[in-house]
This record gives C-alpha cells, structure tokens and sequence, in this order.
C-alpha cells in the first residue's frame, strides 16, 4: 500500500494541493490507463486507524458505565460520542456558516448589477467601476462557495468515517466476550445488521447536522433582505416556505415509517435466502425449490408493496421540493403587483436568488438533518443495548514463570445448571491421564462458558479445545492449524502425521496451502474435523480439552484410543498417534457418545439429568453393573420451548447463520448544491395586460406542478417493477444452478447479491435515476432560454462541454474501480465476524482475542482506506466542476458589462441568475449521472447472476410412470463423477449393481468418494456413464421426477424456520394423521406435543431449539412420510449419541424392509448388518460383497477397519456378520424352494 502523500512533511489540510486534491492526478492517471487494485490504495491515516480510533472511543466508554454505575444510572452512549467528537466536528460548522453567508451576500451582488444595467448611462464611469467590482464580487463568491462547500462536506464526512470505524471496532470487541447468556439474547444476524446498517447512520447524519442550527440562521437574514426588497410580500414566500417545511417533515416521517416495516421484510427474506443458501444441497435433493420459491416469492411481494409506497413518497417529495420555487415565485409577485407595485429586474432577480438560497436549507437540508438525527439515536439506542450485554468472566489458567506446577482441574460441589457435581481430574501425580465425560456441559463450565452459581473450579494450567462442530475459518489450510503460532517444519509434519491429514495434503491442489472458503467449502467434513483437531493438538498447552472431535471422522481414523490397548494393531493410524500419542503425557478430557472409545481412558465420569451417576476406569464401571448405553441421552435432547431460559443456548450448540442482513449503501448521498431554475415570466409583466398575464402564468404553473408529479410517480413506478423483475429472475437462475456453483461461492457473496445489491436497485438507483433525468432536462431548458435571451452565451458553453464530458469519462474510469474495491473491501470485515461468531469458543479457549481483533482492524483500515478514496475522488470531480461553473459565471458576468451597450437589464439578471444556477444544478448533474452508472455495476452484478449455468430441466416429456420405481433395483455402469467439468474425477468407471430391497452399507476413508456416489445418483452434477433404476435411464428424466422418488437422511440435518409442518410436509400433500404417526415412528410424538403450538410451532434460526440428534430425526421423519422405494443415509448417525442411532437404524429396519437402502457410515455396528457391503477406495470399488465373505480377507480394507475398532468390538462386528449371512442363505433357499413349487404347480 502507497504511503499517503498529507503523511509527508510539511503537508497538511490547509495548503491548496489538500483543497483541490492536486495530490490525487497521478492515481487517476493509473486508474485512466489500468484497472486499480489493492495495492495502488494510500495507506490509511494513523488519526484514521481503527485501533485508535475504537480504543480511543472503548476508553471513554468504560469511564461512562462505570461513573453510571457509581451514579446509579444508565449509560449514556450518546453522550460519549458527543464527548469524543464535538471538538472537530464544532470547527467545521464555521465553513457552513461561511458557506451560507456567502450564499445570501451573492444574490445582494448580483441586484446591484443588475441596477447598474436599469440606470445604465455611458458617462458614468464611476459606476462602471462600481458594476465591475459587483461583477468580481459575484464571480469571488461562487469560487469561494466551490471551495468551502466541498472542504465542508469532506470533512464532515471523514468525521462521520471515524464515528463508524471506532463503534465497528467497539461492536466486535465486545461480540468476541458475549457470555452464554447474552449469546441467547441476541443473533449473529443482528449483530452483522449492527455493523452494516446501525453504524452508517453516523457517515450520513454527520453531514446535515450543522443546519439544525444554521438553517435557522439563515432564513431570518433572508427574510430580513426580502423585508428590504419587496416589503410585506415577501411573507407570502415564506409562508409557503413555513407550510414546505411541515409537509416534508411529514414525508420524512412516512417514509421512516415505510422503511422501518420494508426492512422488517427484507430482514425475513435475507434470512429465508441465507437459509435456503445454506441448505440448497438439501432442497435439491428433496426437489423443495418449488415451495421454497413461493415463500421467498411471498415475503418480497409484501416487501415490493411497502417498496413501492415509500418511492411513492418520496416521488411527491421530490416533486414538491423542485414545484416549491414555482408556487413561491408566483404568490410572492402576484401578491406584491396587487399591492400596487411595479416590478423591476433587479428586485425580481434578487428575490428568486433569495429564495433560492433559503429553499435548500429550509426544505432539503434542515429535515434531512431532523430525520437524519431521529435515525441515529434509534441506531445508537440499538448498539447501547448490545454494548450493555453481559461479558464472560475471564480467568487466568497459566501459570507464572518461576512455577513449576503440573496442570490439574478440580472441581467440588460445582451447580452450573445441574445439581452438585465432586470431582478432582487430573490427580497431580499422574500427567497422563485421559478422562472420558458424557456431557459437554462441565466442558463449558471448564473453559469458562457456562458461569457456575456455587463450588469450586480450579484449573491450574493452559487450555486448548477442539469443538465438536468442527470450525474452520476463511484462510489457508496451515493457518487454520498453525492458529497464530510459528510454523515449526518438524512438529508441523508431526501434528500432520498423527492428525492423519498428511494423505489429504498431498490429494488437495496446493497442499496445506489451499485455500479454503467460509465454510472451509473444499474439505469433506472429516478433513474439517482433522483440522478442527490439529489446531488443538499444536498447540503447547497443559491441557486439552476434546469435545467429541471424533464424530465426523470414520472408523479407520477413529480406532486411535483403543491402540494405546491394543498396540498390536497397525500403529501408522491416525488417533494412535494423536490423543495416545502425541498428547499421551498431556492431561486430554474428552466428551464422547462412542463406547469403543472407553477402554482407553483413565477415568470415566457419567451425567445424567445434572447429576454425577458414576465415576471409575473402564473396568470398574463394569464391575458396578452400569449400563454406559442407557446413561447416553443427553441432557441437550430436550427441545428448548420459545420462553425458556435461554441461558443453556451456547454458541456451540446453535447454528449460527453466516450472514443476515448486509445491506450497506457505500454511497452517501450527495447534496444539491446549487439553486432552481427560475420562472422566467415575471420579467415582462409590464409588456401584458396583468390579469391575462397572471391568468396564463396561473396555467402555466399548475401544468408544470401535474406534469412534474405524474413524471415522478410514473418513473418511480417502472423502475420498482423493473427492480422486481430483476429479484425474481435471479432468485429462479439461483435456484436452477447446480450444487457446485455454491461450492465455489461464500455464502457472503451470494447474500450481498441479494441485500445490497437488490437494496440499491429497490431504493437508491430510482431516486438517483429520477433526479438525474430531472435535473437533465432542467439543464437543457436552461440553456435553451438563456440562448434565446442571449445567442453569443453558447460561445463559452461549447469548449465547457466538452471539457465537462471530457472530465467525466476520465473520472468515471476510476471512480468505478474506487467503488468496486470498496465493495470487495467490506466483504472480509462481515465474513470475519460471521466466522469468529461460529468459532467464539475455540477462540477464546486458545486466548486468541487479541489477535482476531487486529485482524478486524486490519480489515477495517482496509476499507477505510478504499473509503477515504471514495471521498477524495467525489471532491476532486465536484471542485473541478463547480471550479469550471465559476468560470463560466465569470465570463458571463464580464461579458455582460463588456457588452453593456447591447444588452437590457432583463437580459443581464436571466443570463447571470441562469450561470449561478447552473453552477450548482450542472456539477450535480453529472454527478449524479456517474451516479447511475455507478449504480448500474448492481445491475450488472444481478443481471449476472440471472444467466448462471443451469442444471438439468426439473421436468421432461419423457415422463417416469407414476408407481416408478417399484421395485428400486440401482444399475451403475461405467459411472464417472466429477463436481465440474474441469474438476478432480471422483468416481471412477463405477459398475454395480444394488438390487430390489437390499441394504448395502457404503464404507470407505474420508474423501473415497462415498457421497460423491450419493451426488452422481441425485444428479447433483451430471455423471459420465449411466444410471439406471429399474430399468428407466435417470438422465433422460427430469430432475423433480428423479429426485423425489429417492429419500435421503442427510449428514448434516437441515431444518428451516417456519412450522414444523412446513418442515415435514412443505407442499401440504399428507393429512395430519400422517404428520403425527411419522413423528410417533421416530418418538417426537412426544417432544413436538410440549412445543407451545404444536406442529404449528415456529422453529428457531437453523431449528437451534433441537438437538442434533433430534434434527436427525425430523430428516428420518420426513423419509418415512415420502414413503420412496430407495433410501440414502449419508454418514446421517455420525454426530448422534448410540441411543438415538440405535432408533434410527430399528426405524429403518421396520419402516423401509420393502426398500432398497445405501447406507454411508462411520461407526461399523451400524452397516455390518447390511445385505452386502460396498467398499471404495480414491474413488473406485476395492470391494463388494457381503459382510462375512469380505472380514475372510485379511488383507481387504474392510478386514484392516474392523480390527482397528479394537478386539471386544471386532469379535462383535464378526458375530454379527455371520448371523447377517446365516439369514441369507436361509432366506435364499427359502426363496428356492417358494420358486421350485410354483413351477412345479404350474407344470
């Protein structure tokens, strides 16, 4: 990044390269010639840093809450900021108020021109000097006016930056010390709408504030000049301006209104896209996009309503604001010409000047600033509240240098949210002691999450964790291991080995290199587990603390902990090498469901219900009769009813989602800086008869208010729809895409598609549109009349236009990538958060607050950096504009009194009034219109995505008959699967065969290509070869045809807020007879009966109110009401306790004994059942045939994973292969025989 030039000596704001930016040239040359990047950005201010700036505004705010605490009362967040910020921000109101005086001297110079021109006499050359003296002072003023017009709005600007940056900074650092009861009481989604939307009220509410008190100011000089103009009259023009003010305000209020209840609705439908993201792979499979589309659909025709009514009103508005000089100018002068008097130029001209200077405050900037403030103390109010949060307790595990302590927990007579628990772990004496827990909850309550009511917890020593959902952030591979500390090569290879990733390192495209996205998007979810593993396992702590790391990895992974008891067993196996071997002289408490693991620990504890039902080694648990399958159901099973405590809800066990609303308009809104155009009329009253002349400027008036009013409302009205029309098209190409488009895509970047980039088409780009062609026909009917008036002003005009286009293509060539880098450079700020917020345990278990927030900061200077570039850029455009504008005053103004011998007064005051106006209105006006087709980059970006690759049709002609399949015999031959066409294959020249009613288990190491066979069968990507089920070619069918006669119990259970009868029966075909039975099938019968509304019940974000296991079920549940021939499970029992598993594989046998079942697993005891096992291996059958006949081969795949599941449960698996033969060879001769006698019955 450049070093910024105001960092050099001897620069500072004041010089004149700061006011006119000279020292920007050479980056727009760059961007003229090339595409900007990151890299061309100026490194950020240190004033502007957000370390600074945060700790700066934290330190001020720790100050307040705790003299409010001494004091008794609330804290004030307002009042800090004001603290923080009023000094800078009270220097700049002197340039509005220099600004606004200035704004109302210059209509005085321009009448004492125009007076000149009235008196005019040859002779008189003291008054020649005295006119070109006006003239300069006119010409002085609109310099003066572009100068500090555009310092003000920089500077205010920046300040409004800084406001932001210092809260975001202030938002993250407390987000990252929620504790678990404050995690219940707020969502990722309002903390990501906290940084996106709440905080940008200070970048906005900056810039008007000022006018509160200038703006009354102003109006009193104004009216007191008028008083001296025109005498009583000019209270009609004001009365109008008083009655102006009223009725904007009112607007403003409505259209509040409007947004308050859209951004109601475009939260719901944000949240329902993030969803239906996040689960796509899940609505395809179940053939749910249907239904999907019609509930998005729904919430944006109600968002499109409330839409439609704000632009409504804010057309009127816009309406009203450029109809005001129109009705003012026309009562004021009625009135003043029925009083008797007579009109002259230069009272006419300085009339509407004034006016024109007063109408902008009054009515755009002074409600602005009102509304402005109203929005900012709610967004305030918000961020007070979540600042206001409670924070974890932070204790101190480590020990002091000169201690030499071994690591110990000790617990005694601890209530957290159970009854007493006594414990001592980790006996000082025996450092190798491995502890098996039944419960995640005493975990919590050891790394600090859970606070405990009464008892004793000490823990002497570092922890480290590894969660059970495992976490990976957006990085490289080695990163998210290394998780801040030095790469040591040794012990690097080492972790790599044990953890068992040194295969997947070598397979992946760039080793521990490779990139991986939000949601670690390239790894399988054993890989993230590992990962999620050596991250614990490198670090140098005392001890380790391991919740369930195992339950996504398979068999052949998982065997390390009965190694340490079986060490004639292969030794190069993963866990062997891990948690009992690397760490095996490290203190490890693990949290387990799975019994093999037993054996190998020293101690086992056991809850139940919140109470210690036993402690002891393996075998004096044994000895003491306790059933370890009956204790496994785990307190988190019981579903969370809505208005339960919510103090249980911890970050681990809910589903955050990644992203909610992120609508974040980059671009402030500009302000009209110059005046309106002027009624020409009341120049040449004296030429008609005075009520003819006010009958036809009456008409005149009123035509131009219904035209003006239609326009706007007919403009507005179109682009809302086109805005529409744009969301459906998108959302329907979202939907037709295949899986691997999401694959490659963060879900941010989907998202911001659909929030900013929808939020800008819906609201910014048709008020921008609409002003723009306003102000564009504005310019060209002032041209036009002041042409007629004066032909030789084109003279000027014509090399000013042409610079003018000149100078914005050159601008527009930058501005577009400044506007680009700062959309790309926001993004990592909110994945940053999402990502921590899913990980908040690890990182603090591993104490790595610190380093988070810096690189928050880092991320935050980044888009301050391409922000601060936005700035600068507007403001080297808009002085050069305004700076030619004056230009052209000055020659207009000088040529006037050149040619003083030609031209009438009347001519002098509509050229000069027009040149001032056109200052302001032209700058604007090609601001604007880089505006709209900087806008225009969103359309572009929604308009990509509505012509996405698009998957298979969901219907043919070719059309299944309607009992297809009927028996659910599945036919690969010569199957090849890649996820794209330029991807790994992953399946490789597949034959087999699973026949009618048969139970196949699928098994197989992490990233052998188990669900990809799933992926090929769904036609999630379309496979090379050809599939056949029961005879019928699967890729001449529709994809809906295919898809929903499979049913599929996923790895990962989705549900999706609504009902619970939408989750189950989302097209409402079964009855509710059928809903209840399929949930008594799974035993949730119950648990759904005790929700508040039954299936009725609104579910949480990402149904966060279930358990994992019990997620597992409703999937199971909605298998059995599909009632398909074929079902899938994918690894569905890899993250449930064996009490759950154990249902969902007796539901399986009993309700689909009829069907044909691919089982993928993990844990063995629930395949070595199955008809025949399918054994892959880097994407190719090594084996497949039944259990028994694959365990003679000793040197088989399968052979090597039972064994390494340890003795007791090989000897288990072996048993029950042989039983599973013994039934089919039975059931074989059975058939025989039934076939025997029918043939000799027919014969």
């Amino acid at each position: 990044t450049k070093l910024h030039p105001w960092g050099a000596p001897g620069t500072s704001l004041g010089t004149p390269s700061a006011c006119i930016a000279l020292w920007l040239n050479p980056l727009f040359r760059i961007g003229y010639k090339r595409r900007l990047e990151e890299d061309d950005m100026y490194k950020v201010l240190p004033e502007d840093g957000s370390e600074r700036l945060g700790e700066e505004l934290q330190s001020l705010w720790d100050h307040e809450v705790q003299k409010a605490a001494k004091d008794l009362r609330p804290p004030k967040l307002t009042k800090v900021l004001i603290k923080c910020y009023w000094k800078p921000y009270a220097v700049l109101g002197i340039f509005t108020l220099i600004e606004e005086v200035i704004k109302v001297i210059q209509p005085v110079f321009l009448g004492k021109l125009i007076q000149y021109f009235e008196k005019y006499d040859p002779d008189n050359m003291d008054a020649l000097y005295e006119a070109f003296g006006y003239a300069a002072g006119v010409c002085l003023s609109t310099m003066i006016l572009a100068v500090t017009h555009h310092l003000y709005f920089f500077h205010v600007q920046r300040t409004g930056m800084k406001m932001r940056v210092a809260m975001c900074h202030m938002i993250y650092k407390k987000a990252l010390c929620l504790s678990s009861v404050a995690m219940g009481k707020t969502t990722t989604g309002q903390i990501v709408n906290l940084l996106s939307n709440d905080v940008n009220k200070f970048d906005e509410v900056t810039i008007f504030l000022h006018f509160l008190w200038v703006g009354p100011l102003q109006a009193a000089a104004v009216l007191g000049l008028l008083w001296v103009e025109i005498g009583p009259s000019c209270l009609a023009g004001m009365a109008v301006l008083v009655i102006l003010m009223p009725t904007q305000t009112m607007f403003g209020r409505l259209f509040s209104k409007f947004r308050s209840k859209t951004a109601a609705l475009t939260d719901n439908r944000i949240r329902t896209m993030n969803e239906v993201v996040s689960g796509i792979r899940i609505i395809k499979m179940y053939a749910w996009e249907k239904p999907f589309s019609a509930l998005v659909n729904e919430v944006r025709r109600k968002e499109i309503s409330k839409i439609m009514s704000s632009s409504y009103l804010r057309g009127l508005n816009m309406a009203s604001f450029f109809a005001a000089s129109k009705i003012i100018v026309f009562i004021t002068f009625t009135i003043y010409v029925l009083l008797g008097n007579t009109i002259s130029a230069s009272r006419v001209f300085v009339t509407v000047s004034l006016y024109s200077a007063v109408r902008l405050t009054v009515t755009l900037f002074f409600p602005s600033a009102v509304e402005k403030l109203s929005e900012t103390r709610i967004s305030v109010r918000r961020i007070k509240t979540f600042l206001l949060l409670d924070e974890i307790v932070k204790s101190n595990h480590g020990f002091l240098q000169e201690e030499k302590q071994e690591p110990s927990v000790e617990i005694q007579d601890l209530i957290c949210y159970w009854d007493k628990v006594n414990v001592q772990l980790l006996p000082p004496r025996l450092l190798d002691t491995l502890t098996v827990l039944f419960t995640s909850s005493l975990l919590s309550s050891i790394l600090g999450e859970l606070p405990h009511d009464k008892g004793v917890l000490k823990v002497k020593g570092q922890l480290t964790y590894a969660s059970q959902q495992p976490w990976v952030f957006p990085g490289t591979i080695r990163s998210n291991i290394l998780f801040g500390k030095e790469l040591h090569p040794q012990k690097y290879e080492k972790v790599l080995r044990a953890c068992a990733l040194k295969r997947d390192m070598e397979l992946l495209p760039d080793g521990d290199l490779t990139l991986i996205g939000d949601r670690g998007a390239t790894l399988s979810g054993g890989q993230k587990a590992r990962v999620n593993l050596a991250r614990a396992v490198y670090q140098d702590a005392d001890i380790y603390l391991l919740d369930d790391p195992l339950s996504a990895v398979d068999a052949e992974l998982g065997q390390g902990w009965q190694v340490c008891c079986h060490l004639r067993l292969s030794p190069c196996v993963c866990m062997s090498r891990c948690i009992c071997g690397i760490l095996k002289n490290k203190p490890r408490i693990l949290v387990t469901h799975q019994l093999q693991y037993l054996q190998a620990a020293n101690q086992i504890l056991v809850l139940k219900e919140g109470h210690m039902v036993a402690r002891g080694t393996y075998s004096e648990l044994q000895r003491s009769g306790v059933d370890f399958t009956s204790l496994l159901k785990r307190e988190e099973e019981g579903p969370q009813a809505p208005g339960a405590e919510t103090e249980s809800r911890s970050p681990r066990s809910r589903t955050l989602s990644q992203n909610s609303v992120v609508s974040h308009t980059s671009s402030i809104r500009s302000v009209k800086d110059g005046t309106d155009q002027l009624p020409v009329g009341p120049a040449h009253f004296q030429s008609f008869d005075t009520v003819a002349r006010s009958i036809f400027t009456l008409c005149l008036t009123g035509a131009t208010l219904i035209f003006g009013f239609a326009r706007s409302l007919m403009m507005f009205n179109v682009l809302v729809k086109a805005a529409q029309s744009l969301h459906n098209r998108m959302f329907n190409s979202i939907l037709r895409t295949p899986v691997r488009f999401f694959d490659i895509n963060p879900i941010g970047r989907v998202l911001n598609r659909f929030s900013k980039d929808i939020g800008q088409l819906d609201a910014a780009l048709p008020w921008t549109f609409v002003d723009f062609i306003q102000i564009f026909l504005q310019i060209i009917g002032v041209i036009a009349v002041a042409a007629s008036v004066i032909p030789w002003i084109l003279i000027p005009l014509v090399p000013l236009v042409i610079v003018f286009l000149f100078l914005r293509r050159y601008f527009l060539q930058t501005s577009r990538d400044v506007k680009r880098l700062e959309s790309t450079t926001r993004s990592p700020v909110f994945s940053h958060l999402s990502s921590s917020l899913q990980g908040l345990w690890t990182i603090r278990a591993f104490r790595a607050e610190e380093r988070f927030q810096n690189t928050f900061d880092t991320y935050q200077d980044l888009h301050s950096e391409s922000w601060f570039l936005f700035l600068v850029t507007s403001r080297w455009f808009a002085v050069r504009l305004d700076g030619m504008c004056a230009v052209f005053v000055t020659i207009t103004a000088f040529g006037c009194l050149l040619l003083r011998d030609q031209v009438e007064a009347g001519s002098v005051g509509l050229a000069l009034s027009y040149a001032v106006t056109l200052m302001g209105m032209f700058q604007w006006g090609v601001r604007q219109s880089a505006e709209v087709e900087n806008m225009m980059t969103s359309v572009e970006r929604v308009v990509e995505y509505t012509e996405l690759e698009s998957e298979a049709p969901w219907e043919t002609q070719k059309r299944p008959p309607p009992e297809w399949p009927s028996q659910g015999l599945i036919t690969f031959d010569r199957v090849s699967f890649s996820y794209s066409s330029d991807g790994p294959v992953v399946l490789k020249d597949m034959k087999a065969m699973f026949r009618p009613k048969e139970k196949v288990g699928i098994v197989g190491r992490t990233g052998a290509g188990k669900s990809s066979l799933v992926s090929a069968l769904f036609r999630l990507a379309e496979p090379e070869g050809r599939i056949y089920i029961d005879g019928v070619l699967t890729s001449e069918i529709g994809l809906h045809d295919l898809r929903q006669k499979m049913s599929i119990i996923p790895q990962d259970p989705v549900l999706f807020t609504g009902t619970m009868r939408k989750n189950l029966d989302p097209f409402s075909q079964h009855t509710d007879e059928d809903l209840w039975n399929a949930l008594q099938e799974v035993q949730l019968k119950s648990v759904v009966e005790e929700l508040p509304n039954k299936m009725e019940t609104v579910l949480a974000e990402s149904g966060s109110n279930f358990s994992v296991g019990q997620r597992q079920l409703v999937c199971l549940a909605r298998a059995v009401l599909r009632k398909n021939r074929i079902l899938i499970i994918d690894e569905a029992t890899a993250n449930v306790d064996p009490r759950t598993d154990e249902l969902i594989q007796k539901t399986i046998r009993d309700k689909f004994r009829e069907c044909t079942v691919l089982t993928i697993a993990h844990r063995l005891n629930t395949i070595i059942d199955s008809d025949r096992i399918l054994v892959l291996d880097a994407g190719q059958i090594h084996a497949y045939d039944e259990p028994h006949t694959l365990l003679q081969n000793h040197d088989g795949i399968f052979f090597k994973m039972v064994q390494q599941t340890g003795r007791q449960e090989a000897v288990a698996l072996l048993q029950s292969a042989k039983q599973v033969t013994n039934t089919t060879c039975w059931k074989l001769h059975l058939d025989r025989n039934c076939n025997g006698l029918v043939q000799l019955g027919l014969s």
